[in-house]
């Protein structure tokens, strides 16, 4: 039996949909839709394949709830009591000795998150295992023994209504998800779901130094704008750089201390910062810095840890190794010549620009359905 399998027997996943969503209006956050369908089908499509069984603790739509084909349980005690509440009513129901929960205003969640979970608490002999974005604690995503269901529900009976306060009296794990900072990112409100829909396509382009990533981008860009596509870049520099020089007014102020540096003028402004990033800056945080709502599509040079779509460039001059192998998200190879791939995909010549542009605007329509 494989590792996942094995993870799969031992939990049961709650999708936890039984709030009021205040903050949405009153509106049942599970039937809110992203991308053409509702979020507890994005939630489902994520966790299902992760668990042997799956609930969902919804307090109302109980026949929508019901048409999804999974058992439906609401609370334990009525008046929409809080996250608390749908999880003594989740592990009342489980079968299995762990219980993984998870919001139902989630969409993104990691698509391997349930094995990392448990992994995490066996191995530091934790009840409670509590996902962490590398920010901060994602209190209601979280793998909870269900022997815990007695001192949960005293809890609730002496009136606790805060996760973090009755976790506080069980060993408690963080699961590190810093690598995946986005897949926690929900929907409390309007502006959140408006926020998500804005997000731009990203395509990556990846190669071995020397193989034209630059220059091919430098010819793509002006295409794409001529198309109407609204294009932004993010480049990882493999080295210290400057966009400003000595003598400059930004560059001294900069060089004399500041922290972060805003220098503006009536076409362009741009802001510098000063902040030690380690080995590996963030992806995730450097494309929370842009302005989703004016891009449509974020070409993103380098960074090829990431698991976003890529197209990876070839020359067989250089005589290196193809990077596909090793990397699922190249999703179409770009070289000098036609090659054998051990995996099929559409194969582009990376000279000609135009068939780049058309694979691009391709997937970009994909993207945007």
């Amino acid at each position: 039996m494989s590792e996942s399998n094995q993870h799969a027997e031992q939990v049961t996943a709650v999708i936890l949909a039984g709030g009021m969503a205040r903050r949405m209006g009153g509106m049942d956050k599970g039937w809110v839709e992203l991308s053409g369908k509702p979020l507890i089908s994005h939630v489902l499509e994520t966790i299902k394949p992760q668990v042997d069984r799956c609930l969902i603790n919804a307090n109302r739509s109980m026949d929508a709830y019901s048409a999804l084909g999974m058992p439906i349980v609401s609370d334990l005690e009525g008046d929409f009591q809080g996250p608390l509440m749908g999880m003594a009513t989740g592990m009342f129901h489980a079968p299995t000795d762990w219980v993984m929960f998870v919001p139902c205003d989630t969409p993104s969640l990691p698509d391997d998150l349930v094995s990392r979970m448990l992994k995490m608490a066996n191995a530091s002999g934790a009840e409670i295992a509590v996902a962490n974005d590398g920010q901060r604690m994602q209190s209601v995503v979280a793998l909870i023994r269900r022997e815990l269901l007695e001192s949960l529900q005293a809890a609730l009976k002496d009136g606790e209504r805060k996760v973090d306060r009755w976790y506080g009296q069980h060993k408690v794990v963080e699961v590190d998800f810093s690598d995946k900072p986005d897949a926690f990112v929900n929907v409390n409100s309007r502006d959140d779901l408006a926020e998500l829909q804005q997000m731009p396509a990203l395509l990556g382009f990846v190669a071995w130094s020397g193989t034209g990533k630059t220059t091919l981008l430098r010819k793509l860009i002006p295409l794409l704008k001529e198309q109407g596509v609204r294009v932004g870049v993010i480049k990882h520099a493999h080295h210290k750089f400057d966009i400003d020089h000595p003598g400059k007014d930004s560059y001294e102020l900069r060089k004399a201390g500041a922290d972060q540096m805003l220098i503006s003028s009536h076409t362009r402004w741009a802001l510098m910062v000063e902040e030690d990033q380690g080995d590996y800056p963030s992806f995730a945080r450097m494309l929370s810095r842009m302005d989703h709502s004016t891009l449509d599509l974020v070409l993103v040079e380098g960074f090829k840890r990431e698991a976003i779509p890529k197209i990876e460039l070839h020359r067989t001059v250089l005589e290196k190794d193809l990077i596909h192998p090793t990397d699922d998200s190249v999703i179409a190879i770009a070289a000098d010549r036609p090659l054998a791939l051990q995996r099929e995909m559409p194969q582009l010549d990376i000279n000609d620009e135009t068939a780049v542009l058309q694979f691009v605007l391709d997937y970009l329509a994909e993207q945007q359905r």
